[in-house]
């Protein structure tokens, strides 16, 4: 049997790391990048420059390809169902892609499968926003219900008067492009209780085209302004069962809708120990990036493996517990120059993205396995701190 012709849709690191799960495999990714300098398009050899959202470019793209998956949700939805009609392997499928990318699909369909979900409402004005924060209590969260990522396109909205911001932002910066707002003028506002949690959560599970998945334990994550910044594996102080269950709901949620590839179940953990769904992502997901070097098998293979069609690899940690620390640009501009000081500790393992350093930007993330929960995450706060250009306290 040859081996699969995998397309990837975005340049980047996601798509980086799915070249470094590739490249043991035999696998020769097909790469669609946003432009020549894109953290992908520097790891994948012959990557392809263009716009995913120009139906003739992603067409011409998938041309000869047994299978397409992503780095990221933004491919219109209507384009992906032309490329299924047309036969390529859509992975995930439109039909399942779509509960990622417009967060009303996804309320609406998690609440028919019952799925615990904060309380929500579709909201048409500043009014009908109130009106709904009257009824659920102040603060409430408004978010687009497509375009919006790493906090952007999302508002705490504390009383009315500040509940008009969010439709005045769906034409602005911080709403949907113009180009998802021409591929789907839907683009509406979701309004959302505020939860006050005592903290997120995280399940990834990965799952092939005939109903195989499996899942990932459950990590605790660090988010900042909308950004992941820690993640701690397994998720400290949570039960064997308790872990089980939320893997289940998972698996039950991948199934449900016919993910293939990773599924990223993002949750928040009330102070009650209930949860709720946060997001849902349909690609390798952040708070998964600790399993390159803390999981028998990373979330990137199995989501090549997944899209592929073939066996899934073992999901179980390698160590009682793995940190991992995102690297988000700061002071330091030299990163490769600092490696010395910071590979000093044996235990760090380092992955730097490719990236011009930008303030706030992610560039890369550190990992560090251990079997002690405060010296392992010191170790990796530690180490981001370094590459960051802060002083470690």
């Amino acid at each position: 049997m040859s081996e699969p012709r995998i397309g990837v849709i975005g340049g980047g690191q996601l798509a980086r790391m799915m070249q470094e799960a590739a490249l043991p495999l035999g696998l020769r990714l097909r790469l669609l990048a946003e432009g020549p300098e894109t953290s992908a398009a520097l790891a994948v050899p012959g990557a392809e420059v263009g716009d995913f959202t120009d139906p003739d470019a992603v067409v011409a793209f998938a041309a000869g390809l047994d299978a397409v998956t992503f780095d990221h949700e933004h491919v219109p939805t209507e384009l992906l169902r032309r490329l299924a009609d047309a036969g390529v392997a859509v992975r995930p499928g439109p039909e399942a892609l779509v509960h990622a990318q417009d967060k009303a699909a996804m309320r609406e369909r998690l609440t028919a499968l019952g799925v615990p979900c904060p309380r929500w409402r579709v909201v048409a004005s500043p009014a009908e926003l109130t009106a709904f924060a009257e009824e659920a209590g102040w603060p409430v969260i408004a978010k687009t219900s497509r375009g919006g990522y790493d906090g952007k396109g999302v508002w705490k909205v504390d009383a009315p008067a500040d509940a008009d911001a969010p439709f005045a932002a769906l034409a602005g910066p911080q709403g949907p492009t113009e180009a998802q707002r021409e591929a789907d003028p839907s683009v509406v506002i979701v309004a959302e209780e505020f939860v006050d949690f005592a903290r997120e959560l995280s399940v990834l599970v990965a799952r092939r085209p005939g109903g195989e998945a499996v899942a990932y334990p459950v990590s605790e994550t660090v988010q900042r302004d909308g950004i992941c910044h820690e993640t701690t594996t397994p998720a400290p102080g949570l039960s064997p069962a308790r872990a089980a269950r939320l893997q289940e709901m998972a698996l039950g949620v991948a199934d449900a809708l016919g993910v293939v590839g990773i599924l990223a179940v993002e949750l928040m953990e009330r102070r009650d120990g209930e949860v709720v769904v946060n997001e849902l992502a349909m690609r390798p997901h952040n708070t998964g990036h600790w399993s390159i070097d803390g999981a028998v098998t990373s979330q990137f293979e199995n989501h090549l493996r997944a899209v592929a069609d073939w066996p899934l690899g073992a999901t179980d940690p390698v160590a009682p517990v793995t940190v991992m620390s995102n690297i988000l640009g700061g002071a330091n501009g030299d990163l490769v120059g600092s490696l010395p000081q910071v590979l000093a500790d044996p235990r760090v393992r380092v992955h730097l993205y490719g990236k011009a350093v930008k303030p706030g930007r992610k560039v890369g993330h550190v990992t560090v396995c251990g079997t002690d929960l405060a010296t392992t995450r010191d170790a990796a706060r530690a180490a981001s701190d370094l590459l960051e250009g802060r002083t470690h306290g």
